[in-house]
């Protein structure tokens, strides 16, 4: 959080990504924020979309309201596509996810 509190986002999204991956829906939460703001990786709704939902499902209540924030901007399509990649990640254990 140190990294990522100062701005050094490409240090910090290798820390957490690893961290995301693993199931820590804290780390999912903060990837997640960070492809919606394009903190150190490209400004992303889909895989933003995906990592909060990851997180929510998991318990997190800020992802849960991210969630519904970033999904408000999204078409039904993006959606759908958001969840397909978040099936093809998980089913490879993250090694054909697309980011």
């Amino acid at each position: 959080m140190a990294a990522y509190n100062r701005g050094d986002y490409m240090p910090a999204v290798r820390l957490f990504r690893p961290l995301a991956e693993a199931g820590n829906p804290k780390a999912q939460s903060v990837v997640g924020m960070m492809y919606r703001k394009g903190e150190g990786v490209a400004r992303s709704s889909a895989r933003a979309f995906m990592w909060f939902s990851r997180a929510a499902a998991r318990g997190d209540a800020r992802a849960k309201a991210e969630l519904h924030e970033v999904s408000r901007d999204m078409t039904p399509a993006e959606i759908a596509q958001a969840q397909d990649m978040m099936q093809t990640c998980e089913a490879s254990n993250y090694r054909q996810c697309e980011y």
